[in-house]
């Protein structure tokens, strides 16, 4: 039987043809470690048998060729048998195991099922054996509720007679244990309120606690107002414990009806009819509660639970007190209230309040231990620029404030409306203290003061004006932080505009007749008043300043810095002393302006001294034949005076300045700003100028420049780099210069349109007038069509250099 007749045995169904995917057969073929060259769809009999015997000779092996092919052939047919039994066996292998499976199934379901029932008769069974139990516990339930209800009603019952009768009779300590457990009975009873029988008996105890309240007050008003008192303090004492578990109204009526009995006497003894009454005796009303109060707890510490706080209770309602009448009777005489009495009464009663604060500290008014009598932070609003300078000691507090303890300012507060009467005494002592500074601005320097000057130091008056400040900052922060706090910064603000006009402005030389305005609004007038003085100087008077009028001008310099800085720093200690919702009233910008203006005008002062110095040696320089110039040689005289009065001039300064670096950075930068222009114009005036003095002219701007790079630490022994905001500004204007200098050297020879286009790629922002002075100087004969011609050529080329710098 052939392997065909298996087939058809096996498989009598229609032959079925399946087709894998190429990637299927390729990793078949890979897992069956490939395929046989007789398999692939693509075998050429022919060709195969060409390659096997390519030669005639090579037929001597057929028979062995085909004895291999048949050996090969059985060996395929023996495979294909074994596999096809193979397949058979399997089908009913799986068949066998699907019926086993499907038996195991069904009964498994039979089992379940079976579970199923069981537990239907297990839950039904226990739902019977335990449904009598829970009706058990139901009643059980219902049993003990009525017990307790009906134990409860008895105990109330009974208990509503007791506490009638005890109430008659006074026994305040056996009432207190019976009274909380009928208030707990009648808690648990609240549910049942609808009951007639329970709301009558609640109306009854309700009835006993307000009996009870009006016969506890009647006996305190026997005890301590009645002539013939037969209530003892022992009963007292036991009625105050059962004030405590009634209403919390009664404790509090009861406690306003005994504090005011307590404080009759010290409203008559200071009425506002006594003189006593006034502030000037302010301390007798406190030595009168020290007194009352060391006698009520002597005389009834045995009476009031100390959980009352009496004495605290007693002291908070004498403060209020004190404070109103304080208020109405300043109020009522306030043509009599002046400074010295004002800050007496203030300090007596800080230290008032001050002592209630440790004495009543961790009560539930002053509820925790703050430090109120030696507050550091309020000692200073400049650490750096006072070290070393103490406040002298304020004793006075804080009205309107706080300062972390409820006592502190609970009296005080009264005088905060008055406290514009110390702000005006502080201004007076302040007039004083600038007219004296004034007055030594004015008089003749000192041997000593002329050293300090020479130095560039800080004027001493300054650092007084702000220890001034510092102090009266530190007391009016004790006082208050409400707007008296503003109305000193106005007083501030008006001393510093004050000191800034009067002192500092006057100490300048040849600047004392244009003084400084006090007003804000005017301080534009300042910078035009003093450029108008310093034109007219440079144009009637052409003496430099002396040496110790360049002092004066440094020492205005630094002492202004130091009054800029110390009020960036007073306005925020201000700001943090005032009460929040008032500190964005605190605005001292325009004080700091003032002082930022000075420092620019005495800047603009030294610069334009250096520049008067400078100036015989840039005319020198417009004077000279520069046509007649034959060779190149070292650098012109007027260079060397240039430099050398800059080396005489600017150590000066810079010693002078030297706590003030950025100012004399400022210096520097002004200065080349400013003379370099100048010296370029003057440039322009050198002419007719020929080639060979176009470049002696060059080697002299090279040779300034050098020297200009160097100024900031020209003289100076040790070198350090120059700034880099002051490099290139020299750099910029001094190579504007040269590039002047080489186009004045360019040859014309009729190539306009080149010297044009060299003309603005040199000097990209030069103006036509500019245009015009280089070509004077180089002598060049145009006539006007010619130079019209030029006008326009040059401002298209400009146009076109823009656009492409633009692009």
């Amino acid at each position: 039987m052939d392997s065909n007749d298996i087939l058809d045995d096996k498989d009598s169904g229609p032959e079925v043809q399946i087709n894998f995917p190429s990637s299927v057969m390729s990793r078949i073929e890979e897992m069956m470690g490939g395929t046989e060259q007789f398999d692939s769809a693509e075998f050429d009999a022919v060709a195969y048998i060409n390659r096997v015997f390519p030669t005639e000779q090579s037929l001597s092996g057929v028979e062995s060729a085909a004895a291999r092919c048949e050996f090969h052939l059985a060996g395929v047919e023996h495979d294909i048998r074994r596999l096809v039994r193979a397949q058979a066996e399997q089908r009913e292998a799986g068949q066998n195991a699907l019926v086993d499976a499907q038996r195991c199934i069904a009964e498994l379901a039979l089992q379940v099922a079976d579970i199923n029932k069981k537990a239907e008769r297990s839950e039904s069974m226990v739902r019977e054996i335990t449904s009598e139990i829970k009706q058990l516990d139901c009643a059980k339930s219902n049993l003990t509720a009525a017990i307790t209800a009906l134990n409860h009603l008895h105990m109330l019952v009974g208990g509503v007679d007791k506490l009638r009768s005890m109430t008659r009779s006074r026994q305040y300590k056996e009432i207190v244990l019976p009274m909380q457990a009928i208030m707990e009975v009648l808690q648990h009873f609240e549910c049942y309120r609808e009951i007639r029988e329970l709301s009558s008996l609640r109306e009854q105890v309700h009835a006993i606690r307000t009996e009870l309240a009006a016969q506890i007050r009647a006996d305190f008003k026997d005890a301590f107002t009645g002539s013939k008192s037969t209530i003892s303090h022992r009963t007292l004492s036991e009625a105050c414990a059962v004030v405590d578990i009634l209403e919390p109204k009664v404790k509090q009526e009861l406690l306003k009806w005994f504090i005011n009995v307590q404080l009759q006497e010290y409203q008559h003894l200071f009425s506002a009819e006594q003189e006593c009454a006034w502030i000037s005796f302010v301390e007798r009303r406190y030595a009168w509660l020290k007194r009352h109060l060391l006698a009520t707890e002597e005389s009834l510490a045995n009476i009031f639970p100390h959980s009352w706080r009496l004495s605290e209770a007693i002291t908070q309602q004498f403060c209020k007190i004190t404070r109103s009448e304080l208020s109405n009777i300043m109020s009522s005489r306030r043509s009599e209230v002046d400074v010295k009495l004002l800050l007496y009464a203030i300090q007596k009663t800080y230290n008032f309040e001050l002592l209630l604060h440790k004495r009543f500290t961790g009560t539930e008014l002053g509820a925790e231990p703050v430090d109120v009598g030696n507050d550091k932070s309020t000692n200073e609003f400049d650490d750096n620029k006072l070290a070393g300078v103490e406040p002298e000691p304020v004793e006075a507090g804080r009205p309107g404030g706080n300062n972390g303890s409820p006592w502190i300012g609970l009296i005080g507060a009264c005088f905060e409306p008055y406290l514009s009467l110390y702000i005006s005494s502080l201004d007076t002592n302040l007039r004083s203290l600038c007219d004296r500074f004034i007055q030594d601005a004015k008089a003749p320097a000192s041997s000593s003061d002329t050293s300090a000057n020479t130095s560039g130091a800080v004027i001493s008056s300054c650092a007084d004006l702000f220890l001034f400040y510092k102090k009266c900052l530190v007391q009016c922060a004790r006082l208050t932080t409400g707007e008296p706090m503003i109305e000193l910064a106005g007083v501030f603000q008006k001393y510093l505009r004050e000191y800034a006009s009067a002192v500092l402005q006057a100490s300048l030389p040849r600047a004392h007749s244009s003084a400084l305005p006090l007003a804000v609004p005017s301080m534009p007038s300042i910078v035009t008043n003093l450029h108008t003085l310093l034109r007219d100087d440079n144009q009637g008077n052409d003496a430099r300043y002396t040496k110790q009028e360049i002092s004066k001008i440094t020492s205005v310099i630094t002492t202004s810095e130091y009054c800029l800085e110390t009020t960036i720093h007073l306005e925020q200690k201000l700001k943090e002393k005032v009460s929040p919702g008032l500190a964005d009233k605190i605005d001292m910008t325009p004080e700091q302006d003032l002082f930022h203006k000075i420092i620019s005008n005495c800047i603009q002062m030294l610069v334009q001294d250096l520049e008067l110095a400078s100036e015989p040696a840039l005319q020198a320089m417009t004077k000279i034949s520069w046509l007649n110039f034959d060779n190149v040689g070292d650098q012109s005289s007027y260079v060397t005076q240039i430099i050398m009065h800059l080396k005489n001039s600017v150590p000066n300064l810079r010693d002078n300045l030297s706590s003030s670096r950025k100012y004399f950075t400022q210096f520097c930068i002004r200065f080349a700003n400013s003379f370099i222009p100048k010296f370029i114009q003057n440039i322009y005036k050198c002419k007719p100028i020929s080639t060979v003095g176009s470049e002696q002219l060059l080697l002299d701007t090279h040779m300034l420049k050098t020297a200009l790079l160097e100024l900031p630490s020209i003289g100076s022994e040790v070198r350090r780099p120059a700034p880099a905001t002051y490099t290139k500004v020299v750099i910029k204007l001094m190579t504007k210069a040269e590039m002047i200098l080489k186009l004045v050297m360019a040859p014309l020879d009729g190539n306009l349109e080149g010297f044009v286009a060299q003309f603005v790629q040199l000097l990209p922002e030069c103006t036509v007038a500019e245009f015009h002075k280089v070509l004077d100087m180089k002598g060049a004969k145009l006539s006007k069509a010619q130079l019209s011609s030029l006008d326009v050529l040059f401002k298209e080329t400009c146009k076109n250099v823009n656009s492409d710098i633009n692009k």
